[in-house]
């Protein structure tokens, strides 16, 4: 089981939150009325996904129900720091 440090609740299991996405990875989101396919397709699917440490978005569903970003390891799922979203303590 993977657990999760919320800023707010502490450490959880990892099944109360969902995850957002790499933080800042996917790049602006394309305007809906002059965006390609290609453009969308590149959006939505196409990400970095690297082995190592990432900096991801998370919500907290079950809990605080709050966003917060955390720096984890895509291989070992170690958490080495989570904030909250934005940057505020």
């Amino acid at each position: 089981m993977m657990l999760l440090p919320c800023p707010w609740c502490g450490p959880r299991s990892a099944t109360e939150f969902r995850f957002c996405g790499e933080a800042g990875e996917a790049g602006a989101r394309p305007d809906p009325a002059t965006a390609t396919p290609e453009q969308w397709r590149r959006y939505l699917y196409l990400h970095a996904n690297p082995r190592g440490w990432s900096t991801e978005s998370w919500y907290h569903g079950s809990g605080c129900r709050r966003y917060f970003t955390a720096e984890r390891h895509t291989l070992t799922n170690e958490v080495r720091s989570t904030t909250a979203a934005g940057g505020a303590p």
